[in-house]
């Protein structure tokens, strides 16, 4: 039995400059963060020879062409494993939350299998390869982000070039600046899951056709994203919280459906309550709230607790997806 598993992830600045239809004219420039909430893969040669996959329901297909599970047949068919197998998936967190549990799943996968054919891929190859199913084969609107912080794990920068090639910049804090950021970062679910898919959509089309005023509030999130990474890098952690809020304002400004009236409030409440900056996570529309408070958590814990918002520890993941076991 081999069991695998690859880390979500907390965007920290330039989000939405990793789709392609933005940055093969502009660049992508991010900052991101890889978290201790895993999605886990095992996968066992199964005895019969027809596959098993287990996830939110269960299949059992003849070859890898008939099974429904999108991600789970296209990594089959192209690491060319036909029967004999069985797979199931776990998560620490919901999907459809904002925590790019979709591209961490196939990351997750992807080790499992390579590991199941003795096979060995690097973070980069690991990510792109990812990256290939979910894009160029399954024609998804994402964005390069997710599987390379599920595929590197840590703190990083991302650089993308209009070629599409990545280069990644580990960040290391020290002891202080890290015990900062873990600690005043507040992650709460707002019970509401939703698919990014018709957000990112609509803004991978506007951006192709090179709308104006998305192309410059992703210039401006790009920016904003550079002074996110300098204040992270020199440890400047309460101005990270404090360009938060600036991000969420510009963000906001993409689409109508980023944010809700709820979430609107919910957001006001914690400002007024000790954070000083916050946003939702991945393209928005519901999942998780992530705020930044320092003296102020406390407040901050009770006001989001009295809205029925459950908050959800974590610490920053320093290995990225890797083998857990191979019996």
């Amino acid at each position: 039995m081999i069991i695998a598993r690859a880390p979500l992830r907390i965007p920290l600045g330039g989000g939405g400059t990793d789709l392609p239809s933005y940055y093969q004219h502009c660049g992508g420039a991010l900052i991101s963060a890889a978290i201790d909430k895993y999605v886990y893969i095992t996968i066992n040669r199964r005895f019969e020879s027809s596959i098993r996959v287990s996830y939110s329901k269960t299949e059992i297909a003849e070859n890898a062409s008939a099974i429904e599970h999108p991600i789970v047949r296209e990594a089959l068919r192209e690491l060319g494993i036909a029967e004999h197998i069985e797979i199931t998936s776990i998560a620490d967190l919901p999907a459809n939350t904002g925590m790019g549990s979709s591209s961490t799943f196939t990351v997750a996968l992807l080790q499992a299998l390579h590991a199941f054919k003795r096979e060995h891929l690097g973070p980069q190859a690991l990510a792109e390869e990812a990256y290939h199913i979910e894009r160029e084969i399954l024609n998804e609107p994402v964005g390069k982000q997710d599987q390379y912080l599920a595929a590197f794990g840590g703190i990083v920068t991302m650089d993308i070039t209009p070629a599409g090639q990545v280069k990644v910049g580990p960040v290391a804090l020290s002891e202080n600046a890290h015990d900062d950021f873990e600690s005043n970062l507040l992650l709460f679910y707002t019970g509401i899951r939703r698919s990014a898919s018709d957000i990112l959509r609509a803004q991978d089309t506007q951006a192709k056709e090179a709308e104006n005023e998305v192309v410059a509030r992703l210039d401006r999130i790009k920016e904003i994203g550079f002074e996110v990474r300098e204040a992270i890098v020199h440890g400047d952690i309460r101005r990270f919280g404090e360009l938060m809020d600036v991000h969420w304002q510009t963000k906001k400004q993409l689409s109508g459906k980023i944010s809700t009236s709820d979430v609107d409030r919910w957001y006001e409440i914690a400002r007024s309550n000790g954070a000083l900056g916050g946003k939702l996570m991945g393209a928005g529309g519901g999942g998780f709230l992530v705020f930044y408070a320092d003296s102020g958590k406390k407040m901050l814990r009770e006001a989001m607790k009295v809205e029925g918002l459950r908050e959800i520890r974590f610490h920053i993941d320093r290995e990225g997806a890797k083998i857990v076991a191979n019996l």
